[in-house]
């Protein structure tokens, strides 16, 4: 029998580092295999520690390319997928990274997987596969409505594990959650974006008028329900993760604005977005009833811990400069 390896493909990203920390703290598996590509998205630093200490084994590998890293693929019992190109506003400039890598890579990672009896793989997905509503929440079974390529491959990517689990009956799980923040978070998201700005006395950029809605979590909240999944959740079944707190972007502006001691001035309005969804919200009833998770940090307490570290982060960089 295999031991209980297992695989994080995009592990030195931001979602997926968080994860290896975890995982590397608890005594779940006998062996951590991170997979990742290192595109500009990743950040060794994020797991520096963990590589140090030999807690993970890092393959350099892109996820579409299994036979890079199939002797790991073969001992893990386990994989958790959170490698994915992800920024919406590059799948707008070029798509085609986002079709390679969220689809081709899921399905190529899905079928090495079925080849070699993996026993459980966790997909983490996103709630932008819903679309947007102005109203109320999305359940599960909600129909999907991308409105980016981003968001479209995550779909495509969730309809290809679907449908490997009805064909092959593998056992594979979708996890679909709101925002994440948190530290070590890239520049290129609107949180650490907006707060690095603020720091460096710049202007805040806010899309059209600044009203568009996201539901947040933090991190760390993020990755207990991924947890809590990958120990309890049931194979074909799609979860929705979600903390309940929405705010719109200018919300988050100010309230930034607000714990850095800045003027509302800072913030500058641009030229809305192509195909901007409006307002994300996902109904998370389900992972909470049916496993009794819930989030542990409420948005007030993590963005104003976010910021403390944010700070120190900015004057180290700026004093090694």
């Amino acid at each position: 029998m295999k031991q209980r390896a297992i695989l994080v493909t995009g592990g030195a990203g931001f979602i997926g580092s968080e994860f290896v920390r975890q995982a590397s703290v608890s005594d779940k598996y006998s062996k951590i295999f991170v997979v990742d590509s290192l595109t500009y998205a990743s950040d060794l630093n994020r797991i520096r520690k963990e590589i140090e200490r030999n807690q993970i084994e890092l393959l350099k590998a892109d996820v579409q390319d299994t036979h890079q890293y199939l002797t790991a693929l073969k001992e893990s019992a386990f994989i958790i997928h959170f490698a994915a190109e992800t920024h919406v506003d590059n799948s707008i400039t070029n798509g085609k990274p986002f079709l390679s890598t969220n689809v081709l890579g899921t399905y190529n990672l899905l079928e090495a997987a079925r080849l070699h009896s993996i026993s459980k793989i966790l997909i983490v997905s996103t709630d932008e596969v819903y679309g947007s509503t102005e109203h109320g929440s999305f359940l599960e079974n909600d129909s999907l409505n991308p409105s980016s390529t981003y968001s479209a491959s995550k779909s495509a990517a969730d309809l290809l594990a679907l449908a490997q689990f009805k064909t092959f009956q593998q056992s594979i799980i979708i996890a679909r959650s709101v925002n994440n923040y948190g530290p070590f978070q890239h520049s290129e998201k609107f949180i650490p974006n907006a707060i690095y700005k603020i720091l460096a006395g710049k202007k805040i950029s806010l899309y059209g008028d600044g009203q568009n809605v996201r539901e947040w979590i933090h991190v760390s909240d993020h990755v207990s329900a991924l947890n809590t999944l990958l120990e309890s959740g049931v194979p074909g079944e799609i979860y929705n993760i979600g903390s309940g707190e929405l705010y719109s972007n200018l919300e988050i502006a100010v309230r930034l604005l607000n714990l850095l001691d800045s003027s509302p001035g800072c913030i500058e309005y641009v030229t809305d977005r192509k195909g901007h969804d409006y307002r994300y919200a996902l109904n998370s009833s389900k992972v909470r009833d049916k496993f009794g998770w819930s989030p542990k940090i409420n948005f007030e307490t993590g963005i104003t811990k976010l910021v403390e570290f944010s700070k120190s982060e900015f004057l180290r960089e700026k004093i090694k400069n």
